[in-house]
């Protein structure tokens, strides 16, 4: 069985499944063409457009960003003192790794008033456009509320795997440690200490257990969503994958996509070593 047929036995009604390479070999498998809601895999997007708007001068990684003092670099790593979804910030920046949808959305506002434009057109024009993802759609909060279908979000896999829209110091930030003596929690799966962040991407480390592959490399970095989604990318490995779904995050993810993810690597591995 290919790897990506997994999909096929998953308890969801709808899913869709790719990889893509280095070379720009590309696997896809299921509802391909069908947009699904991206939930927390929106972060990626939204971190990816910030960004460019630091590229472009507009925004400045190290500026406060929120009311109580928070820079765009810490709401990027989720060090910004938000909770989940409050309004109000609860602890000092800086202090502890809190996930947050509430720093997200001040980012993404943030973003919008430095740059003079919706975020919701920044981010279309700054990273979709560019990269032919015709099927996204930024409406709703910049932190899960983003959709797409697969084929279009695997182009975006395509660009976290090998920057074309950031320089390659820039990409090489998002993907490395924030504040990396912080501990937190990763919602739906547990608190670790240390608990590594980048610029908007959650990095794997030596968290156990997670909701990438056992074979995947501590450099991995990506994102799940609450909506059956995720989207990781293993630089060791030269390599990305995604999953969408219409079920949510729960007991069968942690049972599947591990599965998925080592059965991905594997073959990447069987192929590489066939050459």
């Amino acid at each position: 069985m290919a790897p990506l047929e997994q999909i096929d036995d998953w308890p969801v009604a709808k899913s869709a499944a790719g990889t893509i390479d280095l070379a720009g070999r590309v696997a896809l498998r299921g509802e391909i063409d069908r947009t699904f809601r991206l939930a927390s895999v929106s972060k990626l997007l939204t971190a990816w457009a910030t960004l460019v708007a630091v590229e472009e001068g507009s925004v400045d990684l190290d500026a406060p960003a929120a009311a109580n003092g928070a820079t765009v670099r810490q709401l990027l790593a989720h060090a910004a003192g938000y909770t989940f979804d409050g309004p109000d910030p609860v602890g000092t920046p800086g202090r502890t790794r809190m996930y947050s949808n509430t720093g997200f959305e001040i980012l993404a506002a943030h973003v919008a008033e430095r740059t003079g434009l919706p975020f919701d057109a920044y981010v279309r024009e700054a990273v979709a456009e560019p990269l032919g993802m015709e099927s996204f759609d930024p409406g709703g909060s910049p932190a899960k509320d983003f959709r797409c279908n697969a084929r279009d979000l695997l182009r975006f896999a395509g660009e976290l795997l090998a920057p074309q829209l950031l320089a390659a110091g820039t990409a090489m930030e998002a993907r490395s440690v924030q504040f990396p003596e912080l501990a937190g929690l990763l919602p739906g799966i547990g608190r670790f200490s240390p608990n590594p962040w980048g610029l908007g991407m959650e990095i794997r480390g030596l968290k156990q257990p997670h909701w990438t592959g056992t074979l995947n490399s501590p450099e991995t970095f990506g994102h799940f969503g609450g909506s059956g989604t995720f989207l990781w990318v293993d630089p060791a490995e030269g390599l990305a994958c995604l999953a969408l779904a219409n079920r949510e995050f729960d007991e069968w993810a942690m049972a599947r996509w591990p599965t998925l993810s080592n059965a991905v690597i594997e073959e990447h591995r069987s192929n590489k070593s066939e050459k």
